[in-house]
């Protein structure tokens, strides 16, 4: 599993485990609910901002989001 893959699996289990859509997430970042549905397919590359506004969102760090 790649570090995307990695990002887009952590990203996806952790916004449903707060019971969010992809909706609800990007209301949370600031980012729009395509960017996060690309993310979450791997057919984005997210940039390092946007990485720490979904960790922050999600209430982990960024690194927890590419472990």
């Amino acid at each position: 599993m790649d570090i995307g893959q990695r990002l887009a699996a952590n990203m996806k289990r952790l916004r449903k485990e707060k019971g969010w859509s992809q909706e609800e997430l990007a209301d949370q970042t600031g980012l729009h609910r395509t960017y996060i549905s690309g993310v979450e397919r791997c057919t984005r590359n997210p940039t390092i901002v946007a990485v720490e506004k979904i960790a922050v969102a999600l209430g982990v760090s960024a690194g927890a989001l590419l472990d």
